[in-house]
């Protein structure tokens, strides 16, 4: 394919957003594993030793572990790490291979879509209710989901349109 000068170097200043919006990522779900890591050495310093066990831990915990989980998950999409059943692919001539992959993104891009709309529409519905226990919104356990729903979305239209430009260079692995 003949790709202009401009939509080359377009690309590229896309990819590096989207490598700056992993590396967000990565540091954010980082930093809440850090984080959850030292709540629960509070929650077993408080029962064992000063037999009083803070109970708002666990909240704070399911809150973290929703970040870790979402915000993981949308770069294992972007870096094509995510879980995924490649055997029937790698059996399959190259062209039909391509064509399989077309589907998988397609089928990411619908995913992130409804992950991003019914995400928001959960944390809009529960943002004026609040978590018993750390009085904060209930919406911040649902925003995560939405977040990782939005940045799955656009890095599988990256995908596709590296597809479509012939720039696509993911590797399908099974080890």
């Amino acid at each position: 394919m003949n790709d202009t000068p401009e939509l080359l170097k377009g690309l590229r200043a896309l990819e590096r957003v989207f490598d700056a919006i992993v590396w967000v990522c990565r540091v954010v779900a980082g930093a809440a594993l850090v984080v959850m890591t030292l709540i629960f050495g509070w929650l077993v310093f408080g029962r064992y030793v000063m037999n009083d066990t803070p109970t708002w831990v666990e909240q704070y915990s399911l809150l973290l572990v929703m970040l870790i989980a979402f915000l993981g998950a949308a770069v294992g999409v972007r870096e094509n790490t995510h879980l995924s059943v490649v055997a029937f692919r790698t059996m399959v001539p190259a062209r039909v291979r391509t064509v399989f992959v077309i589907l998988s993104d397609i089928f990411m891009v619908l995913f992130g879509g409804l992950m991003l709309w019914y995400g928001a529409l959960l944390t809009q519905f529960k943002w004026n209710s609040l978590i018993p226990l750390i009085q904060i919104s209930e919406g911040y356990r649902s925003l995560p989901l939405t977040i990782a729903g939005g940045l799955i979305l656009v890095f599988s239209l990256g995908h596709l349109t590296r597809v479509f430009l012939g720039r696509d260079h993911r590797v399908d692995s099974i080890e």
